[in-house]
């Protein structure tokens, strides 16, 4: 990686409302857990929509669905989430977020496929639970590796 590619300035200023939160990092969680509930509302739309209206398999509905709040969580995190960035090439950068992002659609599909599949559970039943261990999966590699 080129000395060019590293970015030194913050990107994001905090609010003056979440100053009052704490920590920068803490006001970061809390950004990319609102940032997270709207990519989640646009993903869980989709495959409430695919799976129900148009009768696409669940598993290739959640990974349409996956892919659409990646796109949306990747915009949101680099112009409010996250106070700082590591890298100029923006193109670089959202390799390395859809990279993170599909070893969540992995844990997605895996738990999808293990809860609606072999257990039978309702599709949007298992997807709230793969929630949980996505989105903890998510922030925590993108923060690490990208926005440190």
């Amino acid at each position: 990686m080129a000395e060019t590619d590293i970015v030194i300035t913050p990107e994001a200023e905090p609010t003056a409302s979440l100053s009052l939160l704490g920590s920068e990092g803490t006001r970061e969680f809390i950004r990319y857990t609102v940032a997270s509930a709207i990519a989640l509302s646009a993903d869980f739309a989709a495959l409430a929509m695919l799976t129900n209206v148009f009768d696409v398999s669940y598993l290739f509905s959640g990974a349409i669905a996956f892919i659409l709040g990646l796109c949306i969580i990747y915009l949101l995190s680099v112009r409010w989430v996250f106070a700082h960035r590591h890298l100029r090439n923006a193109t670089l950068e959202f390799a390395i977020f859809a990279g993170i992002g599909l070893i969540g659609l992995g844990l997605n599909e895996l738990i999808l496929w293990l809860l609606t599949g072999f257990f039978g559970v309702y599709v949007l039943i298992s997807k709230i639970t793969s929630v949980i261990f996505v989105f903890s999966w998510n922030f925590a590699a993108r923060k690490f590796s990208l926005f440190a």
